[in-house]
């Protein structure tokens, strides 16, 4: 059976800062710029995620799409979307959360029961701005 990857597009919105505690706030600031604002900054993210496997044969699916879009739903959209990732994110606690953090965090997140489901993840990317992007590939 040939090898496919399929792709699923999420979206959130969510306030954060960056900050090193171990750093001085004149560090930080010079680090960081703006991101490190005291009372937070946010961003609309577009959450990109690719899945691989073969076609199973009965239902002609990689995975399906339903069951991807309810393990990003439950692990990852309910848990980020209007939240602050610093404070409310249970998988983002103690971390800095630069997107290329979190898109490291989601991929924890999701491996698991994606592979629970008979699929490979492929990538897990996240647009932080129409400019900026990061994409993590999973350790090889």
């Amino acid at each position: 059976m040939k090898e496919v990857t399929i792709i699923r597009r999420e979206r959130f919105s969510s306030a954060h800062k960056l900050w090193n505690p171990k750093w001085s706030e004149e560090k930080n600031n010079s680090t960081f710029g703006g991101c490190s604002n005291p009372n937070w900054h946010g961003h609309n993210y577009e959450l990109i995620v690719k899945v691989k496997g073969e076609i199973d044969p009965e239902t002609g699916f990689v995975m399906n799409l339903k069951d991807l879009s309810k393990i990003l739903k439950s692990k990852v959209i309910d848990k980020l979307d209007h939240k602050n990732l610093n404070l409310d994110v249970d998988f983002l606690k103690d971390k800095n959360t630069t997107t290329e953090v979190v898109a490291v965090s989601i991929w924890e997140e999701i491996e698991e029961d994606i592979e629970k489901k008979g699929a490979k993840l492929v990538s897990v990317k996240i647009n932080e701005t129409e400019n900026n992007s990061v994409e993590y590939f999973g350790e090889n």
